[in-house]
């Protein structure tokens, strides 16, 4: 064949002109008009040995497809730094470079590399043009050792990298960090490893890999992506923590590292399962570092604020009991590096226990696009970042649509959790109203109290059961029994708040009537309480008897 070309043949699109695309076999070839037409912009840059190029398969069957040649270019990648500076590796051993778009090549394979290496990966550093790092094999042939080169000089010289590497760990693949120089990934035949030096050293990478064939690394978004052989692909969330630590001098204090930027979407369940891959977290990802840590003597919260310092949440490791609504479920801590996802979500309306709603949500609206605060706590010293939350780029709402989201859930959630307090309150009323008419039942010149209480209990259940189904015991009771006010209107929510977009005139037309009905019946409520209760207390109080007590809801 004129051109060998093997099963994976390299192909890329120029890193500085998309219309532009590279395709390798033993030759270098590019097209800038979709394939129309293709331009040879190099000579052959293999050995293009013939003792290496013979009949493939045999001796009793042939497989020449065209595809299991020997002699091609088997890595190739172009400068993210100056268009037209290509490097390529061919599985024979060689590499060669350009530095004018294929006007000329020069052979740059190192000296003391072995002969008839396959160049497995080529990496041009995204910090400087000169410097590129190329990942070896020879296993084939019976070395499994690791072969790892970095130049700095466009190839006039080579060091081999290696250190720390194990002999037979054999290397398929090394990555440059786009974001942080000097921070370096490898893949070889058994795991991962990490440099944090250029590749002077290595480190073990393999965290809960399994042991296996690294094939490829990729890098997007501060993402490492890792295809494995046989093992799915693997990703390492949020490169930016190992950014950061480059700049850490001091690991004996608390540490909070600033979140990475955050794409307002939902997310899905991170459980370890054997069968399906494990989504990404939807929510703000909160790392930070404990030096020590004692969970009975060490008081540590996350606390994330809004663009006006106000607090959206709180989370602790000993949350308050006392009432203190903006402090949540209690933070699980370890010594050491430990990860806090919060859901984006602010608080919602007070569900009721054993309260049974049918297809509507109490719960509050996520974070719109823009800049927020989380402060870590420990022991009364404060550490504080910032992050951004940006809009799902598949969402085609505003800004403002996503404000007008916000804004509409978190008035249905004030109207219903005013609603479902004054419930609780209604019901801590008539508990203690049958008390009292339980224990009195008998004493005659209680009579006309007793009556009162009858009354006083019967309009506060007429309210509760305006504002919800008391009927409900499970959830399919609301096909039986009607579907009451709050009910209505925390469907709303469940609506509206489905996706990225404000809500309709419909939805604002229906809040306005629910909220008004709403109002009314906690209207008579309040007039409940100022009126009737006072004067059954008063009663309580003539016959020195207790009084009847509204607890405060929290």
């Amino acid at each position: 064949m004129k051109y060998r070309f093997q099963w994976n043949f390299p192909i890329l699109f120029s890193k500085h002109d998309p219309s532009k695309l590279y395709t390798f076999s033993n030759h270098v070839h590019v097209t800038t008009n979709e394939c129309q037409s293709w331009e040879v912009i190099s000579p052959d840059l293999t050995r293009n040995d013939s003792t290496t190029l013979k009949s493939s398969g045999g001796p009793i069957t042939q497989d020449n497809t065209s595809v299991e040649y020997y002699g091609t270019i088997f890595a190739a990648n172009e400068s993210p730094l100056q268009e037209g500076l290509i490097w390529v590796g061919s599985d024979d051993g060689l590499i060669h470079v350009t530095r004018n778009g294929g006007e000329s090549w020069e052979n740059v394979t190192p000296k003391k590399m072995p002969e008839w290496m396959m160049i497995n990966s080529v990496e041009p550093s995204a910090f400087d043009a000169g410097t590129c790092y190329v990942a070896g094999t020879k296993y084939k042939s019976g070395d499994f050792a690791p072969y790892l080169y970095k130049t700095e000089d466009y190839g006039k010289s080579w060091e081999k990298i290696t250190n720390g590497i194990p002999e037979e760990h054999f290397t398929r693949v090394v990555r440059e960090d786009p974001k942080q120089k000097g921070l370096l990934y490898a893949g070889t035949e058994t795991g991962m490893y990490i440099s944090f030096n250029d590749g002077a050293d290595w480190k073990p990478f393999q965290l809960n890999l399994p042991i296996v064939p690294i094939t490829d690394l990729a890098i997007k978004d501060n993402d490492l992506i890792v295809a494995t052989q046989g093992r799915s692909l693997w990703i390492i969330d949020d490169l930016t923590l190992l950014h950061q630590l480059y700049n850490v001098k001091n690991t004996d204090k608390p540490m909070l590292f600033q979140p990475e930027q955050v794409y307002r979407m939902d997310g899905g369940s991170r459980e370890l399962s054997k069968t399906e891959g494990t989504n990404h977290p939807g929510g703000v990802t909160t790392y930070f570092y404990l030096p020590e840590f004692n969970s009975k003597k060490d008081s540590v919260s996350l606390t994330y604020f809004d663009a006006k310092k106000d607090t959206i949440t709180s989370f602790s490791n000993h949350p308050k009991s006392s009432g203190d609504e903006k402090v949540k479920d209690s933070l699980k801590l370890k010594k050491g590096g430990n990860e806090f996802v919060w859901d984006m979500t602010y608080k919602g309306a007070e569900e009721l226990p054993g309260m049974i709603l049918w297809w509507a949500s109490t719960a509050g609206p996520k974070q719109i696009p823009g800049d927020y605060t989380v402060k870590l706590n420990v022991n009364g010293t404060d550490f504080e970042q910032s992050y951004t939350v940006v809009p799902d780029p598949r969402a085609e709402s505003s800004i403002a649509d996503l404000q007008a989201q916000f804004d509409f859930i978190i008035d249905v959630n004030k109207t219903v959790d005013k609603a479902h307090k004054s419930i609780k309150k209604i019901r801590n009323i008539n508990g203690q109203l049958k008390a009292f008419t339980t224990q009195y039942k008998n004493d005659k010149s209680l009579k006309e109290l007793r009556e009162k209480a009858k009354t006083l209990s019967d309009s506060l259940e007429s309210i509760e059961k305006a504002l919800y189904q008391t009927q409900n015991r499970s959830g399919q009771d609301p096909l039986n029994f009607p579907i009451k006010l709050t009910n209505k209107l925390a469907h709303l929510n469940s609506l509206v708040g489905m996706g990225n977009f404000g809500p309709t005139d419909q939805d604002v037309a229906v809040k306005a009537e629910l909220t008004q009905k709403i109002n009314t019946e906690l209207a008579e409520f309040d007039a409940l309480l100022s009126k009737q209760v006072v004067e059954f207390n008063k009663a309580f109080n003539e016959r020195n008897l207790n009084y009847l007590f509204v607890e405060e809801t929290k």
